[in-house]
């Protein structure tokens, strides 16, 4: 049985929801889950695309990165990231 097409983007953000709160470390958790749950409802369909990107990256790295601890690398360096780091006052 599939979705219903008004359900899907309502799915998704649940989804993303779910995975920005239970990243694996309570860090992350809280970096990402914060800001994930601040914004989720105004996120465009592109935002959630950049969000998902994010989000594949390790915690670890996310961590370091969301904090200031390390600079965002060159390679990873996206508007979503900036707005999270900077949501984090970093």
């Amino acid at each position: 049985m599939t979705q219903p097409a008004q359900d899907v983007p309502d799915l998704r953000r649940r989804r993303l929801l779910y995975r920005a709160t239970h990243r694996g470390t309570h860090e992350t958790d809280l970096l990402i889950g914060g800001f994930v749950a601040a914004g989720l409802a105004r996120f465009t369909a592109a935002e959630l695309d950049a969000l998902e990107a994010v989000m594949e990256l390790p915690d670890t790295d996310l961590a370091d990165w969301l904090t200031g601890r390390r600079p965002i690398p060159a390679e990873h360096d996206c508007p979503m990231l900036r707005l999270m780091r900077a949501a984090a006052g970093a």
